[in-house]
């Protein structure tokens, strides 16, 4: 008498094949569609916590207080490390979402993301992780094709094919 629970070669290819199936759509995502994905998402995260230290283009007192007290970063004046956090917090990402120096700035904001994670909220680490991630994912893989570093590389394909 045979086991029920005894799998026929014929199940397993058949499980293993739709394991396969499965596989290779997902190895179709394009990196194109996770670049414009990570770009965009990380882009809102530091964007938001800039604007938490603004009101209008005059860095807070509150944003300046936080960093002489809660976040005492070692080695930098809190007022110089307020106003630097505030400036990198929109303009890298507003690089990050038109797609320009995409890598250098994703490079600048896992910088970041390395103090914050070392120096100020070290328990922290599973959101830093995912902020990580999709930082990782742009310096790594590029922005992708829907981005001005795209188009600006194919520019220099093409002026270096018609010489």
């Amino acid at each position: 008498m045979q086991n029920e629970m005894t799998m026929t070669p014929d199940t397993q290819q058949g499980i293993v094949g739709k394991i396969c199936s499965v596989r290779d759509l997902l190895d179709r995502v394009p990196h194109d569609v996770v670049a414009l994905i990570a770009r965009l998402s990380i882009a809102a995260v530091f964007w938001r916590s800039g604007q938490t230290k603004v009101d209008g283009w005059q860095v807070t007192d509150s944003a300046v207080y936080l960093f002489e007290n809660e976040y005492r970063l070692p080695l930098v004046d809190p007022w110089l490390a307020a106003h630097a956090a505030a400036f990198a917090e929109h303009l890298f990402p507003l690089l990050l979402v038109i797609g320009f120096a995409s890598r250098m700035s994703a490079l600048a904001l896992f910088g970041m993301t390395a103090v914050i994670e070392i120096f100020v909220y070290p328990d922290a680490w599973p959101t830093h992780g995912t902020w990580a991630v999709c930082l990782l994912v742009i310096i790594a893989g590029g922005p992708g094709r829907a981005s001005i570093d795209h188009l600006i590389a194919r520019h220099f394909r093409a002026c270096r094919a018609a010489r």
